[in-house]
């Protein structure tokens, strides 16, 4: 018996050491499982290392701790540069939509894949998106802007500072393309193409062209007035001794007495477009507004509208204070703003035209002429005021109308321009700066 219980504490002091040893094995491995784990889902916690462990646990735990560390500024270190990827995007996008210009990239398909802010507000429709879209859908080229892109597409030939012309929007719009490649593989075609808007460029260019025209023109009517001016003389004075030897009652003195008005109106015109072809002078003269426009619809004008069956509907703000500059530079005007409304009323029904004058608080006298014909279409009105334009047949009209209207209007620091949300036919305004009799003077 007492040997046999020899042995049983034999065996225990042999097995206890082996489970203590076993049950801290798995201890550890236990610890290091939880830790891999969290490692897993993204916690890099290092594991504790007993003070007392076997070596091979100790070597173990402690190639964990390295590898989790070394992991651990991996990890920092990728999402340090994934941020400064993000803050580059953002930064790099945001200039792409503070761009002045309409930005698109062009898949291999020709389809668009990338598309500014700009670019949307101009091609498409509220509330959808350009991507997907093909660039030959979306932008309205012309057949001759096709070809080029065509060309440039199937070359790889980068295309620098295009103008073209776009109808968007029931609107003529100007842009500069520039157009390039991503990359020169002959398997990639995605380009990068750009569309900066010189409309206002290309309006000034015109505006330019028109003046040049303008001068050319004025320096034309000098000449012209300089010659008519001496037989107008003449015209005039014999006109005089005629009425001298006629009877004051009789129809030849009446006759006589229209043909000497009508010479000295003559001679009047030509002297305003000699002061148009030349340095106007400030020469202190003020212009009744209301009086001009009662004056001008109660001379041929009104009888040319009765001779056509057109009424004439006047709507004149009272009191209105004087405008600066003689009243012959604004008959003129009028006369040529009423004489298109009545040739643009030529079968229309109860033809109409309308005078108005009225005053803001921006220091101008505004008249309107306006009309219930059939109105002026869009896609001319940009070239309303250009020198010669005109859409009458030959021999119909100059052109010169409305172009001498705006030279001369603008020479007085007046305006004059087409009111396009009219809808009811044609209306012109014209911006007079008044005279503020209330201002006090030096």
């Amino acid at each position: 018996m007492f040997i046999e219980i020899q042995l049983l504490y034999l065996i225990f002091a042999v097995l206890a050491p082996l489970v203590a040893i076993a049950l801290f094995y798995q201890w550890s491995l236990a610890r290091l499982r939880k830790r891999i784990i969290d490692a897993r889902e993204g916690l890099l916690l290092s594991v504790d290392i007993p003070v007392i462990s076997p070596p091979f646990i100790r070597a173990l735990l402690n190639d964990y701790n390295i590898t989790n560390a070394r992991l651990g500024s991996t990890f920092k270190t990728v999402e340090d540069c994934q941020s400064r990827v993000l803050k580059e995007r953002d930064k790099i996008d945001a200039i792409l939509q503070s761009l002045s210009s309409a930005l698109l990239t062009v898949s291999n398909d020709l389809n668009i894949n990338m598309a500014n802010q700009l670019a949307n507000e101009i091609f498409a429709k509220i509330g959808d998106t350009l991507i997907g879209i093909n660039l030959f859908e979306l932008i309205p080229f012309t057949e001759a802007d096709r070809d080029i892109l065509r060309d440039s597409f199937l070359y790889k030939k980068s295309i620098r500072n295009l103008e073209i012309s776009l109808d968007i929007k029931s609107r003529t719009r100007w842009f500069s393309l520039n157009l390039a490649f991503l990359s020169r593989s002959e398997d990639e075609m995605e380009a990068i193409i750009t569309l900066l808007d010189i409309s206002k460029n290309r309006e000034l260019q015109e505006t330019l062209t028109s003046r040049e025209k303008l001068v050319a023109m004025g320096q034309l009517a000098a000449g012209i007035a300089h010659e008519l001016n001496t037989p107008l003389g003449s015209i005039l004075g014999y006109t005089q001794l005629l009425k001298k030897d006629l009877l004051e009652q009789g129809k030849s003195h009446e006759y006589i007495t229209i043909v000497e008005d009508e010479t000295r109106h003559c001679s009047k015109i030509i002297n305003d477009l000699l002061s148009f072809a030349s340095q106007e002078k400030c020469d202190g003269e003020t212009c009744d507004i209301n009086q001009l426009l009662l004056n001008i619809s109660d001379t041929f004008l009104k009888c040319r509208m009765q001779r056509y069956g057109i009424d004439i509907n006047m709507e004149l703000q009272p009191d209105l204070p004087p405008v600066e500059g003689n009243c012959g530079q604004l008959e003129i005007v009028l006369s040529n703003l009423i004489i298109n409304s009545i040739q643009c009323l030529d079968g229309v029904d109860s033809p109409l035209v309308t005078l108005r004058s009225w005053l803001e608080d921006n220091h101008y006298v505004y008249i309107s002429v306006e009309d219930n014909g059939p109105g002026i279409p869009t896609e001319i009105l940009r070239n309303i005021f250009d020198p010669f334009y005109t859409t009458k047949d030959v021999g119909a009209g100059s052109g010169l109308g409305l172009s001498i209207s705006h030279a001369l209007l603008s020479k007085r620091g007046a305006f004059i321009k087409y009111d396009a949300e009219y809808v009811d036919g044609a209306r012109f305004i014209i911006g007079l700066p008044f005279i503020d009799l209330n201002r006090d003077t030096i």
